[in-house]
């Protein structure tokens, strides 16, 4: 290396610990920033200096070791850390002990014992040469005949031979006496621990981690506790707060110096208690002051020393998604963080172990198969392969887990009885995951390596087991695994902590949330997450009730408009009692509902069986059942004969829709308060000529409604946003239209040409080869569907300034995606109730950093 080569150290170098603020995270690392935080707090952390970035690339490259203001002539050792600039990065390992000599082992020995010294001296030649002078531990292996394994106690001459050997040895492999200098020793390991920092491997470890690749490191020089004295003494871990559920609890584990032979194991809170009093009730401050003074729940590395307590460290408690929400509820509460700082550390996604029951961390996994985490939650249940099965079980009050190479609509009554659902293929925008999450039911969707035997019954794993209908098999829906037995279980946790939180998040978010709810059921569900509204009603699951569905096959196979309207004259009041009851359970909310929306032969049985049973039912000959299926099939019918296609070409269709909607409206307005204002949405509009022919329709209705009932009546007329053109051709659609909301479950298929049900096959070899950075149909592509959607909300809005931007798509509750849409203007978005919370909580995070909010690190 040439002289010009070397960086030299700057003049800023090194500063104290008890330097205060001058100790900056940006300069000399988190480690030090905190320590000198916890000094100036005034907690019995043992003086030393910190190195800065640039002086440990300096000494990394053969620069000169700066001045240390280092007293070595009390008689005191030292510690070099690593401190970089966030602890996730890692770093090299601490080096300890500096500062032993043949001169400092005397009077170590008069403090500690001659053997504790000796011992404590053979430690320190052999760290040192390992991690400074670069000698590999095998080389200390020749000393087994001085120290054989298993015999750690060993007397003083013992140890003065086994000291003057490792003497010896690290002579001979570095060709020089082993540093006797403690500044000496200081520089080696200041270079060693720079140098190991800058490492090529140490390097793509850390940028593995998140790291940028020209990350600093500061270096901290300190007095060493030893934890070892003639005095109470020993180090040990303490911390305040439970790290499962985030409460209060005292954790502590404490070694006390000794013989190894003699001392007793670790002590916990009141055997400490018993011998040192004084120093728990000091841990108990120091903890507390920590929380208040740096915003964060610790855990102390402390040391003491002939009854002097030392902190070493002061490392974030470990916590696991549950204990994160109470400890920094906790944390807001005491005073030590905002309510703001509060929203901001929480991973809305770490809700879901709030609100379904989780597989315990410690429970064995049996796992057989695994899938696409569809819908998150744990559920252990008898196998079953037909939704007719679910049923029956239900009613016998036997959980079961529905599993189906796929799910249709004839499957959801199954659905809703089982306690989880596991299918063959699927994506995560699949029928079975988005009527999963709606229910909040756990589901692992494209378990693609499952054979399902419908002859036999039977479930057939890859490793060659056969599970037959009954087996007890138990889904986890938030890793994708599929398992056989029952394994313990954690309950969901909806109050305290986890409730106290959302409201906060409620009053901070200036962004409306919204459910998908298609029954009463699920808007009492949404109405519990305490949501803003219904943003999106799909009026087709109603119809697939038991007592319904025939009469919905009826109206299908109606071979003229007269047959059609009067199936439909018998649909009429089933649907005007469920607009009922969703007004009244909403009590003035918005309630968006979606017109039909799927092709007709999707309410038709699909097999041989199924055809000859409805055609009995319908007293019908099975041919002309075949043919009116056949004369409704279409090579693809999720571009087909669906949506508004339906509304235009069979317009009765929509008008009973509309007058069961505006009916039950009016209902509803004589006896409340606040009066129900309907928002009407058209699904899969890609010209706006569609919703003028529909409009037309629904505005008659409304007038022929409000003249029959003597009634007045408001309401709103929406488009779903679904296709590519309509998204370009926002502007015409804002002119007649009051809101738009984005159906991006559709509008990602249409963009990227992908089946949403089948993309999983091959979704995780593309994000795992970075083709899609994630699955498109589980986060929001924001550079092409996002794209898609800034345009139509600004030509949009260009044309109607009050328009109502909204999402209703799955991704709405997705929290990248309510940023985005937050950043985007939106109104609202709207989820499945069940991520719902994780919505509000999104949607506050997105308000608070849009102005400019609260710094939410931690000061770990």
């Amino acid at each position: 290396m040439k002289p010009e080569d070397i960086a030299p150290a700057p003049s800023d170098a090194v500063i104290a610990l008890d330097a205060g603020a001058a100790v900056r995270e940006a300069v000399f690392g988190r480690r030090a920033f905190k320590l000198a935080r916890l000094t100036g707090l005034g907690l019995p952390v043992l003086p030393g200096v910190v190195l800065s970035f640039d002086c440990a690339r300096s000494l990394a490259s053969g620069g000169p070791m700066p001045t240390l203001p280092l007293d070595f002539n009390a008689g005191k050792l030292f510690a070099l850390r690593a401190s970089p600039e966030d602890r996730a990065w890692g770093g090299p390992a601490s080096i300890l002990d500096i500062g032993l000599n043949a001169d400092m082992l005397p009077r170590l020995a008069a403090r500690i014992g001659e053997a504790a010294a000796l011992r404590l001296m053979c430690r320190f030649i052999q760290n040192y040469a390992i991690a400074v002078a670069g000698l590999e531990p095998e080389d200390f292996e020749a000393f087994s005949h001085i120290a054989p394994r298993g015999k750690p106690d060993l007397d003083p001459h013992a140890l003065r031979q086994l000291l003057a050997a490792k003497r010896a040895l690290y002579a001979e492999e570095t060709g020089a006496a082993f540093p006797e200098d403690p500044m000496d020793q200081i520089e080696g390991a200041a270079r060693a621990i720079a140098r190991a920092w800058n490492a090529p491997s140490a390097r793509i470890l850390r940028e593995a981690r998140g790291a940028p690749p020209h990350a600093g490191l500061g270096i901290i020089v300190q007095e060493h506790a030893l934890g070892s004295g003639q005095g109470f003494s020993g180090t040990g871990h303490f911390q305040t707060v439970d790290s499962r559920s985030g409460a209060p609890a005292v954790s502590i584990a404490f070694t006390p110096a000794g013989d190894a032979a003699t001392r007793p194991g670790a002590l916990d809170e009141a055997a400490l208690a018993a011998q040192a009093p004084q120093v728990l009730e000091t841990l108990h401050l120091c903890a507390r002051t920590a929380a208040l003074g740096l915003g964060e729940a610790f855990s102390l590395e402390f040391a003491l020393a002939d009854g002097r307590l030392a902190i070493l460290d002061a490392v974030p408690v470990r916590r696991n998604a549950r204990a994160s929400v109470r400890i920094a509820v906790d944390l807001a509460n005491s005073g030590a963080i905002t309510r703001n700082q509060a929203l901001l550390r929480i991973d809305p996604r770490n809700l879901i172990e709030h609100l379904h029951p989780q597989i315990d961390p410690s429970a064995a996994r049996d796992v057989f198969s695994t899938g696409l985490g569809a819908s998150p939650g744990a559920a252990t249940g008898r196998l079953v392969l037909t939704a007719d099965a679910a049923q029956a079980a239900a009613a016998q009050g036997e959980p079961t887990i529905l599993v189906r190479v796929e799910t249709s609509p004839e499957d959801i009554r199954g659905m809703h009885a089982a306690k989880g659902v596991l299918t063959i293929r699927g994506g995560m925008s699949s029928h079975a995951a988005v009527i999963a999450r709606g229910l909040g039911l756990p589901c692992v969707v494209g378990a693609s390596d499952l054979r399902i035997d419908a002859a036999l019954g039977a479930v057939t794993t890859p490793d060659g087991r056969t599970l037959r209908v009954g087996a007890l098999i138990t889904i986890d829906g938030s890793k994708g695994q599929v398992m056989v037995g029952a394994p313990t279980m954690i309950a969901a946790e909806l109050g305290g902590a986890f409730s106290e939180l959302l409201d906060w998040a409620d009053a901070a978010r200036d962004m409306g949330v919204r459910a998908n709810a298609d029954t009463p059921a699920e808007a009492r569900m949404a109405r519990e997450f305490r949501v803003d509204g219904i943003g999106l009603c799909r009026t087709e699951h109603m119809f697939f009730d038991e007592i319904r569905i025939n009469v919905m096959r009826e109206m299908i196979l109606a071979d003229t408009r007269v047959e059609r309207r009067a199936g439909l004259d018998r649909l009429l009041p089933m649907q005007r009692d469920d607009f009922c009851e969703l007004f009244e359970i909403m009590r003035g909310l918005p309630v968006t509902i979606r017109l039909l929306d799927p092709p007709l032969h999707e309410f038709l049985p699909h097999g041989a069986e199924g055809m000859a049973a409805l055609a009995a039912a319908m007293n019908l000959p099975e041919a002309q059942v075949r043919a009116r299926a056949n004369e409704l099939s279409e090579v693809n019918p999720m571009l087909g004969m669906r949506g508004v296609r339906l509304g235009v070409v069979m317009p009765e269709i929509y008008e009973m829709q509309a007058r069961a909607i505006f009916e039950a409206a009016i209902t509803v307005n004589r006896f409340a308060k606040t009066p129900v204002v309907p928002e009407v949405m058209i699904p899969l509009v890609s010209a706006n000529r569609e919703v003028e022919l529909v409009k037309a329709r629904i505005d008659a209705i409304a007038a022929t409604v409000q003249r029959e009932q003597d009634a007045e009546l408001t309401f709103k007329l929406g488009v779903m946003v679904e296709t590519p053109r309509a998204a370009l051709r926002a502007g015409d659609l804002a002119a007649t239209t009051a809101f738009l909301s984005f159906g991006t479950n559709d509008l990602t298929q249409m963009t990227y040409g992908l089946s949403r049900d089948d993309a999983g096959r091959f979704m995780r070899d593309y994000v795992n080869q970075g083709v899609f950075h994630e699955d498109p149909f589980h986060v929001l592509d924001v550079e092409g569907v996002g794209e898609l959607m800034l345009i139509a909300a600004r030509r949009g809005r260009e044309r109607n300034p009050d328009l109502t931007l909204g999402l209703c798509g799955e991704h709405g509750g997705d929290p990248s995606s309510v940023r985005f849409c937050k950043l985007a203007g939106f109104d609202y978005v709207s989820c499945s109730p069940y991520r719902v919370p994780i919505a509000r909580l999104a949607a506050a995070q997105a308000t608070i950093l849009a102005r400019g909010g609260a710094e939410a690190k931690t000061t770990g």
